[in-house]
Parts: structure tokens; sequence; C-alpha cells
């Protein structure tokens, strides 16, 4: 069930290289900022007030869905499921189709990474120190939890408060979509918005690595839907290249959601059967891609 891993490769990288345009443009951003007259300062921040205040209140979020990955000339489409708490998990799911048997699961929380296959009853584990790129850019399982809740994100804070703001850079626009950026050290991130909802419809990334090679990073949302008081995009297209497992990798995996629910009846740690063997690696990249 390579496919399986294929997706935990993309998950790693939306963790890893969230780096938007370049470093130059960030900068020539905060530049220009301080140029800016007080009105014009204070329509950003408004703007990205609404923006931050989109976040879902919800501890939980659960949602049947299809995956649809696209990986070194594959394309495959199979049910699952998306199970989320705030602060402590993201899982994926994947099943046969038409038999409902699940064939594997990815799960992240913030300390470690499970990846478990059903098939060959083997599991990965692993913690964040053992993804080389995640470690040396202080990026954690806060930065995917941002990327799939539809939230900005700064590297590593557990979440965007009203004070950090000020961090952010907004380019406006008389209409359509308002770009927002923000640099941290070598890595540049950057968002669009749309004007009239403040709803986050695209993420653009990419990553130099001095030796990893270059890594880029395009994840939209659409599909807006209705999750209590607020709305959450039910239809997700990430698509990256990478050079970080020794030779290029392209791919894209989209997510369709069903109507999401807040349901908190489900435990947050998967338990993996003694039956199962581990997998031990150093570079959890490199291994995946190995299977």
């Amino acid at each position: 069930m390579k496919y399986i891993f294929n997706i935990t490769l993309l998950l790693s990288v939306l963790l890893g290289f969230s780096a938007c345009a370049t470093q130059r443009k960030a900068t020539q951003s905060a530049t220009s900022t301080e140029s800016k007259t007080p009105d014009v300062a204070a329509e950003k921040l408004r703007f990205l007030q609404r923006v931050n205040d989109n976040r879902l209140y919800q501890k939980n979020l659960v949602a049947s869905l299809t995956a649809t990955i696209v990986t070194d000339g594959k394309d495959i489409s199979v049910p699952g499921s998306l199970h989320m708490r705030k602060d402590e998990v993201i899982r994926l799911q994947l099943f046969l189709p038409f038999l409902g048997t699940e064939v594997g699961r990815i799960e992240f929380t913030p300390t470690e990474v499970l990846v478990i296959d059903r098939i060959h009853k083997e599991y990965i584990q692993a913690d964040y120190t053992q993804l080389r790129f995640l470690r040396d850019n202080n990026l954690t399982f806060y930065s995917l939890q941002a990327l799939f809740w539809n939230q900005l994100l700064i590297p590593g804070k557990q979440q965007v408060g009203e004070t950090d703001l000020s961090q952010f850079n907004v380019e406006l626009s008389e209409t359509g979509q308002q770009e927002i950026t923000i640099s941290a050290g070598a890595i540049a991130y950057c968002w669009e918005a749309d004007k009239s909802t403040a709803h986050i419809s695209r993420l653009q990334a990419s990553y130099q690595g001095q030796t990893s090679g270059r890594t880029t990073l395009d994840w939209q949302y659409s599909q807006f839907r209705p999750f209590g008081s607020k709305q959450y995009p039910t239809r997700q297209v990430a698509t990256f290249t990478t050079a970080a497992t020794n030779r290029t990798h392209t791919g894209s995996i989209t997510l369709e959601l069903d109507t999401p629910q807040a349901d908190a009846n489900w435990e947050s740690r998967s338990a993996v059967s003694g039956k199962y063997k581990r997998v031990e690696t150093e570079d959890i990249l490199g291994k995946i891609m190995n299977f």
C-alpha cells in the first residue's frame, strides 16, 4: 500500500516547507510597511483580525472523505476519514473502496508521528527530532494543525493571538485576494485571503535547502460550509514537489470532505497491536519512500 506512505510524505512536506516567494520579498514587504500611513496600517490590521477571527471554536472536527492521491504518474481515489482534536491530534484514515476495511492510518500528535500499515502489519513511530527539516526550522505539529484548520501560523508558536498580528504584512487590493506574508528566519510564509469573507483560500510556498534541494507547496481551500458559527473548507488540494528524499518527487492530495461534525466521542491516541512490526528509521522520509 505504497500510497499510504506517499500521503505521509506529503503531510511531512507540508509541515516542513511552508516558505513563500523569497526571503528578499518578505524583507521588502516589511520595509515598505514602515512608510504606510496610519489609516492603511489600521486597515491591514482590521483585515488580519477578520482572518484570525475566522478560526473555528470547536475542539473536535470529524468528517468522512474521499482522498485522491496523484504521485509518480499514478492516480488513486480511496474513501477515508479525518479526525482532528485541537492541540492533540490529526488523524487521517484510509479504507478499501466498497469494503470499508481500514488499510492504514497516519496520526500526528504534538510529540510524534505514527504511520500504521494494516496490510503488511507494520508501523513507524518517530518523534519530530527525526525529521531534520522540522527540527532545523523550528516547525512542529502546530504548523500542520494550522494548515488543516485553515489558519495563519507563526513557527514555534502554538497559535496566533491578537498581539501577534503585527508580525504579519498585508498587500491590500481593491478586490479579490489579499496577500498575507510573514518571515521567520530563513523562511517566509504567504497566504491569500478573500477580501469579502476573509477566508484563507490558498497557501503558496517554496524552500531551498542547503542539502535537501528545493521543495514547493501549493495548498488550496474551497467549498466552505457552515461549521457552528463559522465556515470550514471541505475541499483541500495540496500539491508538492520535493527533492528531500534524494530524488525529486511530485504529487498531490485532494481531500473532499462530507459535512464536518464536532463529534468528541473518539480516542485521541491510536493503539498499535503487539502483532505489528515496528520499522525503525532515523530519516522517516527516506524510509517511507523505500516501502
